[in-house]
């Protein structure tokens, strides 16, 4: 179905306890209008907010997936649990720009309890782009079998994309300052290539190869990468007794 009028977008919403899903209650008292496409999960602090449920909201046909805490420095649940989400949604556009998915699909934002208004806002704003989207993968060119391959190698990511998160992408000082020079230093960037990114092409180029053997060329042209690129990957994998080179069919094949 295209983007079209008829077409009704699913957005999952994970919305703070204390704060955003009480905006979203006083949005409702109040009568203030925005489609009914919201779905909600109430969760007791956005940092509880994992990378897994917002990959596996996607993988379970969600068009659109939204993430609403208190603001910086108000958390109630935990006084810094909104930065752990913020650091998350960062990941997460990363790794959806990565996968293919176009990344105004997901949305964080701040909304107190008091703020109804602006949640509906918000979420007039978000439906409008999402239905504009149209269905997951319609607007991204990738059919469905695509967009499960791709997520399903992020997914089995996450335990190691966590542990990353943790040892090195914590802010040094949680305050907006702090995050602001931490995102304008650029080490998220660096990190993510070193290590989540790099990783992310090694689990997608294994998935492949679970399925058929596969010669460099074909891997980098389903995956969309560099042929060096994928060269480089596969001889790390191969070191690794990951990946064995079949010389009968000129091509890679899982150990």
């Amino acid at each position: 179905m295209g983007a079209g009028g008829s077409f009704r977008p699913k957005i999952i919403g994970f919305l703070c306890n204390w704060c955003c899903y009480g905006g979203a209650d006083l949005c409702g008292v109040s009568r203030f209008q925005y489609p009914p496409y919201l779905r909600v999960i109430r969760v007791m602090c956005s940092g509880r907010v994992d990378l897994k449920f917002v990959l596996k909201a996607f993988l379970n046909g969600a068009d659109g997936v939204f993430v609403g805490g208190c603001h910086l420095n108000d958390c109630h649940y935990n006084p810094e649990g909104n930065y752990d989400a913020l650091i998350m949604s960062k990941i997460c556009a990363k790794i959806l720009s990565r996968v293919g998915i176009n990344t105004d699909r997901f949305r964080l934002e701040w909304v107190s309890a008091g703020e109804g208004i602006r949640f509906a806002e918000i979420m007039n704003a978000f439906s409008k782009r999402v239905k504009e989207l149209g269905p997951l993968g319609s607007s991204e060119g990738l059919a469905k079998e695509d967009l499960t391959f791709h997520l399903d190698a992020a997914l089995k990511l996450v335990p190691y994309i966590k542990l990353v998160e943790r040892e090195r992408l914590r802010l040094p000082v949680r305050s907006e300052s702090g995050v602001e020079a931490f995102l304008d230093s650029g080490d998220l960037d660096a990190i993510f290539e070193q290590t989540i990114g790099e990783k992310l092409a090694m689990s997608q180029i294994l998935s492949l190869l679970h399925q058929n053997p596969m010669s460099t060329a074909e891997i980098a042209e389903t995956l969309g990468l560099n042929p060096s690129d994928i060269s480089r990957h596969i001889n790390n994998s191969t070191k690794h007794g990951f990946v064995r080179y079949d010389v009968q069919q000129n091509c890679y094949a899982i150990a």
